[in-house]
């Protein structure tokens, strides 16, 4: 029976170029969530080489089986061996010419939703989503990777088994993420198909408890204590079993639930010995027509040996060396249906080279400074900001003093107003009461004081006509002449008439010099005499008058008393014009201190007493979310005392900071 075997090059728009009929050497290795392998062997003389072009496609069916799609990767020439050998990959490897660029995370998203996210990030569509048995919720982050790299990420965290698969049968090839089988669906038999097997078993592999590590380092590390219960490590140990500890390390991880349910994943593969089987058996499928008797990857067998109970284990890996010259002969390893299917030899490539990339983040000090004066009403505030990519918060402590309140000026400036004052009621006030006393005023020494001053001349008094007169009984009178003033040795005369006119008697004054006036008095009598027409005159000469005032004092008696005032209802209006206040400038500090300082941070009180405080932890008295994380976003610090103060504050934070936002500015 001739076997036919067909390899067809083709274009990138998947047009067949050529048919490869003298290939030989055709070789294919299908291993489980992986990228498969093939290559073959053409004359270096064939004309068909030229063909053959690096990165465009093969196809290769194996009789009525379609092997899948491949393409063309290095190829070497042999001038000994007069061929050309060409090394393919399976097209699924296209994804690896995508690049998840910078950051990408999805949190919360079912496992459909994040891996269409993931497919439209191709450059070219060549790939489409299909079935997606699974629907999981977890948080998923790349940074720098390959698509495919990213895309096999995405089952990894599953507690249960998967496989991968890629129909290339049509465009755009439809990706599905299925169940794998757990129903054996084949079977290698000792005297039907088996050629041979070997088993090697190695218990130094095996652990019962691992602590699993994410994202991070140091203090900020991720571990799994917030979703296991405060516990760092997941475990399996029988009663009486010696424990089997390791740590194990994916900084792709940074969700603690998707970390532990890796681990989960891994400990029931870690916790039994290593059993590798390696079997060689011969593919009679194509003899018996038996489904039961084709040996593909990925499918459960029972293996049937005579010396052995019958195990069920999982096909990892299929290959024929040799479609052509051996067709029949293919080669199987084997591993238990609880194998962690997710770490293969590409999931172990990309670890290598994805975490040289990955953002793990570093550890900052954020520093908050205060100094500012307060009173018991109005704290001092210090408002501070975690932001979003605030991965842990290691250390949140406050170091504050107390000083002086402190002002730098005491006076300001007023602009003038009219100002009316309170009103008063008005009534009677008594002053203070006074015992009197004896006041001596001012003392003279005493002096000649000139009065007035007179031009002196002649005045006639008083006309007659004259005549013989007989007088008759006078009552008697005064009469008063006008004023003359006699000066010098002259004699002042002062003339008494009787009734009738007649000059009764006359006296002498000498030498006076008087201020005075002239009166005439006339007693009652009668006279019988002539008195002749005549007139009188008096000459006064220039003079003035002089008063002499010996030294003396006045003294003035104010007897015993008190004063009272009577006050009317009124307002006093006072207006004050516009002006300034100088400042005087300068520092001035309040001698007196508070004696009690309370602190808050988020509204709740630390306890502390004092004044001051060192590295004050703060971080028990933060608000926290549901989880008990602190929750990022704005916070605040208080610090109230009970009378005038001046605080000086500083506030450290210890924090891990991995940065996926903004740009490079």
């Amino acid at each position: 029976m001739e076997v036919i075997t067909i390899i067809k090059t083709l274009n990138l728009n998947r047009e067949t170029t050529a048919i490869l009929d003298n290939a030989y050497a055709i070789s294919y290795e299908k291993q489980v969530n992986s990228i498969w392998q093939a290559s073959f062997s053409l004359p270096i003389n064939d004309p068909k080489v030229d063909k053959v072009e690096l990165l465009k496609y093969v196809e290769i069916t194996d009789e009525d089986e379609y092997i899948g799609l491949f393409r063309i990767i290095p190829k070497s020439t042999s001038s000994t061996n007069h061929s050309v050998t060409f090394q393919c990959e399976h097209v699924l490897a296209t994804l690896l010419g995508s690049t998840l660029f910078k950051y990408h995370q999805l949190s919360n998203y079912a496992t459909t939703e994040v891996l269409q996210y993931l497919l439209d990030q191709q450059k070219t569509k060549n790939v489409v989503l299909g079935t997606v048995a699974f629907t999981r919720y977890f948080h998923y982050s790349w940074e720098n990777e390959n698509l495919l790299s990213a895309i096999f990420s995405v089952p990894k965290p599953f507690n249960e088994q998967y496989r991968w698969e890629l129909d290339t049968t049509i465009y755009p090839w439809v990706l599905s993420l299925l169940e794998a089988e757990t129903t054996p669906t084949c079977r290698i038999k000792e005297g039907y198909n088996l050629v041979g097997f070997e088993i090697e078993e190695n218990p130094m592999g095996v652990f019962n408890r691992i602590y699993p590590l994410g994202s991070g380092e140091g203090v900020n590390q991720l571990t799994i204590e917030s979703v296991n219960n405060g516990v760092p490590y997941i475990e399996d140990i029988a009663p009486g079993e010696e424990i089997k500890e390791t740590v194990w390390v994916d900084k792709r991880f940074d969700d603690a639930e998707s970390l532990k349910a890796s681990a989960v994943g891994l400990l029931d593969k870690w916790k039994k010995p290593i059993v590798t089987w390696k079997a060689s058996a011969s593919d009679v499928s194509k003899i018996t027509g038996l489904q039961i008797d084709k040996l593909k990857e990925g499918k459960v067998l029972r293996l049937e040996l005579n010396d052995y109970p019958t195990t069920e284990l999982r096909i990892m890996k299929e290959s024929k060396s040799d479609l052509t010259g051996a067709p029949g002969d293919v080669q199987l390893e084997i591993g238990n249906l609880t194998e962690d299917l997710s770490t293969t030899s590409a999931d172990l490539e990309r670890r290598a080279q994805v975490n040289e990339l990955y953002s793990q983040g570093a550890t900052n000090i954020l520093s908050f400074n205060y100094q500012d004066n307060c009173d018991s009403i109005i704290p001092a505030t210090i408002p501070f900001f975690i932001d979003d990519d605030v991965v842990n918060i290691n250390t949140c402590e406050l170091t504050f003093r107390t000083k002086n309140f402190r002002a730098y000026a005491q006076a300001t400036e007023g602009g003038g107003a009219i100002v009316k004052s309170t009103g008063g009621g008005g009534g009677t006030v008594k002053s203070t009461t006074s015992g009197g006393a004896t006041t001596q005023t001012t003392t003279s020494g005493g002096g000649s004081t000139q009065t007035s001053s007179s031009g002196g001349g002649t005045t006639q008094t008083t006309t007659s006509g004259g005549g013989v007169s007989k007088s008759t009984l006078g009552g008697g009178g005064s009469y008063e002449s006008t004023n003359q003033y006699c000066g010098g040795t002259e004699t002042c005369i002062t003339a008494t008439l009787d009734s009738d006119g007649g000059l009764g008697h006359y006296h002498y004054l000498p030498n006076q010099l008087l201020t005075h006036t002239h009166a005439i008095t006339i007693p009652t009598h009668s006279h019988g005499f002539d008195i002749p027409s005549h007139s009188h005159s008096v000459s006064v000469p220039a003079h003035n008058h002089s008063v002499s005032v010996p030294a003396h004092s006045h003294s003035v008696s104010v007897p015993a008393h008190n004063h009272e005032i009577t006050l009317l209802d009124h307002f006093h209006g006072i207006e004050i014009p516009d002006h300034t206040h100088a400042v005087k400038h300068g520092i001035y500090e309040l001698a007196k201190m508070p004696s009690i300082i309370t602190v808050k941070i988020d509204g709740n009180i630390v306890p502390i007493t004092g004044t001051s405080g060192d590295r004050i932890d703060l971080v028990d008295y933060m608000n926290k979310d549901v989880d008990g994380k602190i929750t990022r976003g704005r916070h605040e610090v208080e610090l109230l005392p009970n009378d005038l103060a001046r605080i000086e504050a500083d506030l450290i934070l210890r924090v891990f900071i991995r940065s996926h936002m903004g740009g490079n500015f």
